[in-house]
């Protein structure tokens, strides 16, 4: 087994390095989201300061993933090159998660556990999963640690059921070890959450597994007790800094994305949620045809193995197999209610494809063991797997090239702006950006974010660009910076700005974006 966990690790050190080697080779180390650059900003300004801003001197609740800043505050103390220690911490993340994928298949499918490797090296050879190792954010560490919580669910789960069923109803009692588990499991929930707050899914899992392994009210009050209590204790100091410096339990961003993207609420949910589902299973982003990762052709092996697992639990009681998929799809379905977006390769929802690719590879083993003619069992799993490996390479290296192209037009937009106003503006221009993250981290400058993420005064106003104008009219901003996507037509033809910069990067205006620009917004 450990040749096995080498063979995965060494692979997925492999991959990541793909990526980064072709970013260098483009435009050099960075991070494909602008969202990146706002962690970095929190992360070095506590290490500086010991206090929690963006903007020096100004306490702010703008970072989604508190730990994850935290995380990356400590490369900042020990003085490590701070791009390095971020990519070190993703691919960490991706081994972890690989590690806790191949866990999880040997506690599912103990009669493929000798192909427990195939399980890890389909997980680091799947494209967005590298992709988010090496892009500067949290969202690979949320899915590491919430496949691992479930893991351990899972496991805690098949072991109360093993003694239930040699002792009957003694194991309940038997299974006291078991249920000591709930504070480990409950302040590993609060982590979770310290990581991105859809974490409370996995909490109210756990919660719920609980609940179902005891017989009495007073043992399913208490164990469900223990869970919340332990769980509480790291979210208490997040949840009163939330509250004394925002007004809000959860940080600004949480209500500033959901305001942004209201107008997609109007979709119907079910047209949401399978958006999203199908997105997350590697079709295509928009509409039901194409295929945007190698994943998607396990779909027949996923759905064969959803249908087993929910037959188990119907006729045998056994609910192991079934919770992995409940979390993930609940996932998806907490998305689809509050925030249906693809955009940026789907990294709201990628905490869902671990358990799709393990769930579709299972399904493929079974379908293969189920045909009656051994030869044609033996030649279409040959065919399958020559082909999904193919896929797994080709989508390997679109998805490098697409990561360079994504740091890319941050450097030659985000950042390559933030260093024009460090240049060229004072240190106390008060800039009205909707993109705040390099700005935050190269300009060092008082800012307006027009998207509400450290400005939360600014969110009931995200729609209405009359009511932004006269924000940052009333609160003398010396300059607007526009962005991709957010060109503020009306701001600044209201105001008649003439800009002073364009980053002037064609790939974007190929998209069909504009260039970010700045337009001096007060005579000097």
């Amino acid at each position: 087994m450990r040749g096995r966990n080498w063979l995965v690790f060494g692979v997925g050190l492999l991959v990541a390095a793909v990526f980064l080697m072709n970013s260098a080779q483009l435009v050099g180390f960075g991070f494909p989201l602008d969202d990146a650059w706002i962690h970095q900003t929190y992360a070095r300004n506590l290490a500086e300061s010991g206090r929690w801003e963006f903007v020096p001197g100004v306490v702010s609740t703008g970072s989604t993933s508190p730990l994850w800043t935290l995380l990356l505050a400590v490369g900042y103390w020990l003085g490590l090159p701070y791009l390095w220690w971020t990519y070190a911490l993703g691919v960490v993340c991706l081994l972890w998660l690989a590690g806790s994928g191949m866990a999880l298949w040997r506690l599912l499918w103990p009669e493929w556990r000798r192909w427990d490797w195939l399980a890890g090296l389909s997980l680091v050879l799947t494209w967005p999963l590298v992709w988010a190792a090496v892009s500067g954010m949290e969202t690979l560490l949320f899915a590491a640690l919430g496949l691992w919580g479930i893991l351990l669910v899972v496991r805690n789960t098949a072991v109360f059921s093993l003694r239930t069923n040699q002792n009957g109803h003694d194991g309940r009692r038997e299974n006291i070890d078991a249920m000591k588990s709930a504070m480990w499991l409950g302040l590993l929930g609060g982590v979770l959450v310290l990581v991105r707050p859809e974490g409370v899914l996995v909490l109210g899992l756990m919660a719920v597994v609980l609940w179902w392994q005891e017989d009495t009210w007073q043992a399913r009050l208490w164990g469900v007790a223990r869970l919340a209590g332990t769980a509480v204790l790291p979210l208490l100091p997040y949840f009163a800094f939330n509250l004394w410096s925002s007004g809000h339990l959860w940080p600004n961003t949480f209500y500033a994305k959901q305001t942004e993207y209201a107008a997609l609420w109007q979709i119907p949910l079910w047209r949401r949620f399978m958006q999203l589902l199908y997105f997350s299973l590697g079709g295509a982003p928009e509409g039901w045809r194409g295929i945007s990762g190698a994943h998607l052709l396990l779909l027949p092996g996923m759905i064969t193995a959803v249908w087993w697992a929910i037959k188990q639990a119907w006729t045998q009681k056994k609910w192991e197999p079934v919770l992995p998929l409940l979390w993930a799809g609940g996932h998806i379905a907490l998305y689809a209610w509050r925030l249906p977006v693809t955009y940026q390769h789907g990294r709201y929802i990628l905490a869902a494809i671990p358990v799709w690719v393990l769930y579709g590879l299972a399904g493929g083993f079974g379908l293969w063991a189920s045909l009656d003619n051994p030869r044609l069992s033996w030649l279409s799993s040959r065919v399958a797997g020559l082909t999904y490996a193919v896929l797994l390479i080709f989508f390997i290296l679109l998805g490098g090239r697409q990561y360079a192209l994504d740091v890319a037009f941050i450097e030659h937009e985000m950042v390559a702006t933030a260093r024009w106003l460090a240049e060229n503006t004072s240190p106390d221009a008060v800039i009205a950006a909707h993109d705040i993250g390099a700005i935050g981290y190269f300009g060092k400058r008082p800012l307006l974010d027009l998207a509400g993420l450290v400005s939360p005064e600014i969110i009931p106003l995200l729609n209405d660009q009359n009511a932004l104008a006269k924000y940052i009219q009333t609160h003398n901003a010396d300059y607007l910076v526009t962005a991709p996507g957010w060109p503020y037509e009306e701001i600044v033809n209201h105001y008649q700005l003439v800009p002073l910069y364009t980053t002037n990067y064609l790939w974007t205006r190929e998209q069909g974006f504009n260039n970010m620009t700045v337009y001096q917004l007060k005579t000097p």
